[in-house]
């Protein structure tokens, strides 16, 4: 039996995270031991939902922003999550994990359409589902995509995997001296402004009582730390832990 902390858990992941180093794209380095982690939490017996996003590929609201229409460039971004998701796919069953992509938009020949019940039965199964095209509809991120599924399949907590230790006062990467959070509250994160997620998803979660764990993919051991309870990251709940 597993001794982790938690029973069913949705990994957000950002396409920025996929990139690695180099930027943009996939880094095959990258992916593999963003894979490596996954199934280590697979092996402990954790049921693993994963959101992923496509900013590595396409960012729709930057492409709206340079003067494309905001729809279509969301459209655009949302494929862009299932390029990655079936990336992200094809390595974990390199490694043996048995997988299941759902896209939120219809592409029969490619992943499954989005079912909430089907979902969670194949989590019952111990298969890791990766969920593709955010929400289907433009104008909402895959963060709020990440909250939505949570809710939706009754993971226990959000796990995002981040570039940087935690959740920080400032940007860590252009400022050395940025101190980290060890714990807020989703309000304080509203009202200070921090960028972990969008307002929407942020609202979402506190709303419906969900806890969100920022910590450092790139750090192997820490998914292990994380899924046995110790305390990694920044822990965002609705009240003061």
């Amino acid at each position: 039996m597993s001794s982790a902390k938690y029973k069913r858990v949705l990994l957000k992941l950002s396409g920025e995270v996929l990139a690695g180093a180099q930027g943009y794209g996939i880094d095959p380095k990258t992916m593999d031991a963003v894979s490596e982690g996954i199934k280590e939490m697979v092996v402990l017996g954790v049921q693993t939902a994963v959101v992923i996003g496509g900013g590595n590929i396409f960012r729709g609201l930057a492409a709206s922003a340079h003067g494309m229409e905001r729809t279509s460039a969301d459209y655009m971004g949302m494929l862009a999550t299932l390029l990655n998701a079936l990336a992200l796919q094809s390595t974990l069953e390199q490694k043996g994990v048995t997988t299941r992509v759902q896209s939120a938009i219809e592409m029969k020949s490619l992943a499954e359409s989005y079912i909430r019940r089907k979902a969670i039965r194949h989590l019952e199964k111990k298969r890791v589902v990766i969920f593709a095209a955010g929400t289907g509809n433009p104008y909402f991120s895959t963060d709020t995509a990440a909250v939505l599924r949570a809710m939706e399949v009754g993971a226990e907590v959000i796990l995002k995997g981040t570039k940087v230790n935690g959740v920080f006062d400032r940007d860590p990467v252009k400022y050395p001296d940025a101190i980290q959070f060890q714990s807020l509250t989703f309000f304080e994160v509203i009202e200070k402004g921090l960028e972990i997620m969008d307002s929407t998803a942020m609202t979402l979660a506190m709303d419906n009582n969900l806890t969100l764990r920022v910590f450092n993919i790139n750090d192997l051991g820490n998914i292990r730390r994380v899924l046995m309870g110790e305390s990694v990251g920044t822990l965002v709940t609705r009240s003061k832990q």
